[in-house]
């Protein structure tokens, strides 16, 4: 059996891309997003879990989130997890609701998260080279194998060049576009 798997690498391939941009929608812009909340793990009943598993996060206005702690006993060290994942939010403890209002970005804290999206966009790129790789070692096998020659061998790291190429333009779209956000230019 082949180990060459051309809609296996376009898959992969893929899930890097949607990796960054998912990535990409958790730094904030100066506009209130949930997922701006999404890399906040919180410890409770003696373990880590993420924000989303202990409480609901909403953005009630373009400037502010809301987080509605379930359970009264969290509140803490929901409040103590915020402060401390590096976002630069301060949450205003309201009962069991906790307001996040969020502040206007400073041109450091813009160039900040433009260096964080660069880093972001390289990490994808890498993912796709990696993904790259395994397709040449796989087609290399494959040679070997018998399973085809070395013309098809060629003609495929042809195409798995040029579908590592068509989504590293992707990535470098995605990171382009989130800078320019950023920047505000």
């Amino acid at each position: 059996m082949a180990a060459y798997d051309k809609a296996d690498l376009e898959r992969r391939m893929n899930g890097a891309v949607e990796a960054l941009k998912h990535d990409l929608a958790g730094l904030r812009t100066g506009r209130a997003s949930t997922t701006l909340l999404d890399p906040v793990t919180v410890e409770v009943y003696g373990a880590m879990m993420p924000l989303v598993q202990v409480a609901t996060v909403s953005a009630p206005e373009p400037r502010l989130l809301s987080v509605q702690v379930w359970d009264k006993s969290n509140v803490g060290p929901v409040d103590k997890a915020i402060r401390s994942a590096g976002l630069g939010l301060n949450p205003i403890v309201d009962g069991q609701t906790l307001r996040l209002p969020i502040p206007d970005l400073t041109e450091e804290r813009r160039k900040e998260l433009a260096k964080l999206a660069s880093k972001y966009a390289e990490n994808a790129r890498i993912a796709a080279r990696n993904v790259r790789r395994d397709g040449m070692d796989n087609l290399k096998a494959d040679e070997k194998k018998g399973e085809f020659g070395e013309d098809e061998r060629k003609r495929h790291e042809a195409e798995v060049q040029k579908l590592t190429d068509a989504t590293i333009a992707d990535i470098d779209a995605a990171a382009a576009a989130k800078e320019k956000e950023i920047l505000g230019k």
